[in-house]
């Protein structure tokens, strides 16, 4: 029985040590790459105070110096309010070198603003740095410095990374310096608001305020990523975080070094995903690629030839699984490149070749007022004719209905709003109430059918079925 009880404790440690040395060893990335990584400070110069916190207001006593910058920037005004009344403002970030000569990566919204950036190396020494160019789209910065022989990183290649892999970053979460934190790619090309010209890498690694512009490391001591966001619900790590792909951050160096800014490759439509209900209204099999809602005036699309309600499912051979994979590469292709697209148009499939355009500044939208109401209780709306001052604010939309009252029904069941104008339903162009009314008729029950409604200036298909 004992030598049963010690031969099951030593299959045990046999276990668990084959266990731990499966596990990664950090230790020589860090040390060979740590110093290459650097903390970002940045200085905004105070503005005139406004109305905040009682210039009296104290800091808790026995705050770290770190931490007390950070209760600072946090707790103070703006606009100058808050501790102390008026003062400049300071942030934290990360970057890394990637030249011996002093040029340095790190995030667009790191330095935004900044009128004073200070490089604090791994060896102590400070050094003002230059905002050579940053690009807000793509939210990456490059700094110069001057010096000579510093460390630098390697590039890695993100394509390369495979979901689940260890990856590691060093950082300066919370001012605290060339922290470690490690864990593994969750996802590839993920798409987040604001973000459409960036295919993120998702990982688990712990990020948090002051990591931003930070480097990702594959296991063979490459960069792979810069990291720039997290999803939180409480402001901190919550196991979501993402990073900028290195392919993607050294297109835009590349054309920030050459030309002082990046430029971005357009199309000049407005895309949604195919959903299984628009799938099924437009008689696809499965729902795939990126469905057209809007091509602007004058766009590279226009001239080629795009329409409104096509599905995109293939640029220059590659496929378009989700209309998130579009933008990322186009934005990537050079301006006046040639480039194909692969449609599906009233369930055939079409090829169209289009010249890639510089990706334009947006536009400010104007909101819509309501008129005089005619009611539609078929799908349970209210519709009216758009007036002449409604379709000058809508910009370029000649046609249309605006929705004014959504009561249950097939409409609310789709998702159609209050203040949404439909344009379309099934390919039909509704130029008015009559228009609307006619179209509504004659509609199928229990089948889905694609509708084009405008919000809030951008277009959206949605699939609307009536039941009964």
């Amino acid at each position: 029985m004992l030598n049963k009880v010690i031969c099951c404790v030593f299959l045990m440690v046999l276990g668990s040590q084959a266990v731990i040395a499966q596990l990664p060893d950090f230790t020589e990335m860090v040390k060979t790459n740590g110093v290459a990584v650097v903390n970002i400070s940045t200085t905004q110069k105070a503005k005139p105070a406004v109305k905040g916190m009682p210039k009296n207001q104290q800091m808790p006593e026995g705050m770290p110096p770190e931490m007390e910058e950070l209760f600072k920037h946090f707790f103070n005004d703006p606009n100058g309010g808050g501790f102390g009344g008026p003062e400049d403002t300071q942030s934290l970030g990360s970057g890394f070198i990637i030249s011996q000569d002093g040029y340095i990566l790190t995030n667009h919204h790191v330095v935004k603003d900044a009128d004073e950036i200070v490089v604090k190396f791994s060896d102590r020494r400070e050094l003002v740095a230059k905002l050579i160019g940053s690009d807000a789209r793509t939210d990456i910065a490059l700094l110069k410095v001057q010096a000579a022989d510093l460390p630098v990183v390697s590039i890695g290649s993100p394509n390369d990374l495979k979901v689940g892999e260890w990856v590691l970053a060093i950082g300066s979460p919370f001012g605290f310096e060339q922290s470690v934190t490690a864990g593994i790619v969750s996802a590839k090309g993920r798409s987040l608001p604001g973000g459409n010209y960036v295919p993120f890498i998702q990982t688990d690694v712990a990020i948090n305020p002051g990591n931003s512009g930070g480097p990702l490391f594959n296991m063979d001591g490459k960069v792979v990523g810069i990291n720039s966001q997290i999803y939180s619900r409480t402001g901190g790590f919550m196991g979501l975080s993402f990073a900028i792909p290195m392919d993607v951050v050294m297109n835009v160096v590349q054309q920030i070094k050459t030309g002082g800014k990046a430029a971005h490759g357009w199309l000049g439509v407005q895309i949604q995903d195919v959903t299984r209900q628009l799938a099924e209204s437009f008689g696809m099999k499965k729902p795939q690629g990126a469905l057209v809602s809007k091509v602007m005036p004058s766009s590279p699309a226009e001239k080629a030839g795009l329409q409104i309600g096509d599905i995109i499912t293939e640029f220059n051979g590659k496929p378009i699984e989700s209309s998130a994979d579009l933008p990322p590469m186009v934005g990537m292709t050079p301006i006046n490149e040639e480039g194909k697209l692969t449609i599906i148009r009233q369930g055939d499939t079409e090829t169209i070749a289009f010249k890639v355009g510089l990706l334009p500044d947006e536009e400010l939208k104007t909101p819509l007022h309501k008129t005089e109401a005619k009611p539609t209780n078929k799908l349970g709306i209210t519709v009216a004719d758009l007036t002449d001052e409604q379709r000058e604010a809508l910009e370029n939309i000649k046609n249309g209905v605006l929705v004014q009252e959504v009561e249950s029904g097939s409409a609310a069941d789709a998702g159609i709003q209050s203040g949404d104008v439909i344009l379309r339903i099934q390919n039909n162009v509704v130029r008015n109430v009559s228009d609307f009314d006619k179209i509504v008729k004659n509609l199928p029950v229990g089948k889905s059918v694609a509708v084009l409604i405008q919000r809030r200036g951008s277009p959206v298909f949605l699939a609307l079925k009536i039941d009964k």
